[in-house]
């Protein structure tokens, strides 16, 4: 097991295309998937009865999940013929709801209970999931595996990883957490502001350089500071359980409740704000000129106008000078709220950190003339024909930079 990585919290993984037999009862009474030769490398060849946490996984809707038990098992012990290993698995809330053409995730995880996750076809969720396990081809009817134990397989994982993970309930642990405690002391348990934070982390990876490599930059940035931040996270959350919650002598289940909310809000706003602000950084490095937040028509107000607000209201300045850049962390069905942003520009640019975006989405996209900005570092998680139209960060920046020297 490598700290760090894959190894650390999967032994392998096995991904399929939900057929009939698997998914139906009318065509599978037995309620059973069979099971590959590769897969008996982490699933064992003994009858065995793992405890399994059952997940349903969708790009629309928020996730479902339920705890319950699995046996995998050789239906042919005892007989003259070839082994034939089969995953029993009892009906339940996910297994009742997923249907044949879904994807599933078959994993072990190194304490020995299994991760039973289905996702739609075609998703975004899923390409994040074959991302984040290293498969690169789309599932088939037979399992697709991925044996972490092996070295090639086991691939190091970051802060964009960090996000799947969490989707499926995995708590991310920086193997180098402990290093960044003598740049957080300086906070003690309060959380700053969110720019002071970001400053904080470019002002500590000196060595990071957004004129040579932006989109490398940008990715470097974001990832030392949300290690810094959950390292932070980790200490202020430790001291607040340690406290307790007890109300009047009783336990205080809704103010639990409340601080759990309140530790997931935390962490889904304050990326969007660190994104914004390494942009603004990369922006800078490379003398862009440029207006955050701008309030344009009916009180709209794009991220980023180039060159700034005051050429965007003149009418005498050419419109084909005008940029405008939405910067979302996470893309889902929110992007089209861009698109009544800066009027006066017709082709919309958005940036993400949303990896694996579905092929329905960016067509989509396509369509309603946005431009898709994803770093270059996450080009990997898209189809070779999606990734053929995406722009990089260094894209950008020519196209903003020669509009720049035309005024």
């Amino acid at each position: 097991m490598n700290k760090g990585h894959l190894s650390e919290y999967f032994v392998g993984v096995g991904v399929k295309i939900l057929s009939a037999v698997d998914a139906e009862p009318k065509s599978s009474n037995q309620h059973e998937i069979g099971t590959t030769v590769d897969m008996r490398a982490f699933l064992g060849t003994q009858k065995t009865r793992f405890g399994v946490r059952y997940i349903w996984l969708s790009d629309e809707q928020e996730t479902i999940s339920d705890d319950g038990w699995a046996t995998h098992y050789d239906s042919r012990e005892g007989k003259p013929r070839a082994a034939e290993y089969r995953f029993y698995y009892p009906p339940n809330a996910i297994t009742k709801i997923m249907s044949v053409g879904d994807t599933l995730f078959l994993a072990k995880r190194p304490d020995e209970s299994i991760l039973f996750i289905v996702v739609p076809s075609e998703s975004t969720i899923q390409n994040q999931l074959l991302w984040l396990f290293g498969i690169d081809e789309q599932p088939q009817i037979k399992f697709k595996v991925q044996n972490f134990e092996e070295e090639q397989d086991d691939a190091k994982l970051d802060f964009v990883s960090r996000f799947i993970l969490d989707e499926i309930g995995i708590e991310y642990e920086d193997p180098n957490a402990n290093t960044l405690d003598s740049i957080i002391d300086r906070f003690g348990l309060i959380f700053p502001k969110t720019a002071e934070f970001s400053d904080l982390a470019r002002l500590t990876l000196p060595e990071v350089d957004a004129r040579a490599d932006a989109d490398a930059a940008l990715l470097a940035w974001l990832n030392h500071e949300e290690a810094m931040f959950r390292r932070l996270e980790k200490r202020v959350v430790a001291e607040r359980i340690t406290a307790g919650f007890v109300q009047d002598g009783d336990i205080d289940v809704d103010g639990f409740i409340s601080f759990s909310l309140g530790v997931q809000n935390r962490r889904k706003s304050r990326m969007g704000h660190s994104f914004e602000n390494h942009l603004k950084a990369v922006f800078t490095a490379h003398e862009i000129r440029y207006d955050s937040q701008v309030v344009t028509e009916k009180g709209k107000k794009p991220d980023f106008v180039f060159p700034g607000s005051s050429q965007y209201f003149d009418d005498r300045f050419q419109a084909e000078l005008l940029t405008m850049l939405a910067a979302k962390s996470t893309c889902k069905d929110r992007w089209p709220q861009i698109l009544p942003e800066a009027e006066r520009i017709e082709r919309k640019h958005l940036i993400t950190l949303e990896p694996g975006i579905s092929r329905s989405q960016t067509d989509t996209m396509r369509a309603s003339n946005v431009q898709l900005i994803i770093p270059q570092g996450l080009h990997s998680s898209y189809a070779n024909d999606q990734r053929s139209w995406l722009w990089n960060v260094e894209n950008f920046l020519t196209v903003v930079s020669e509009r720049q020297s035309l005024i």
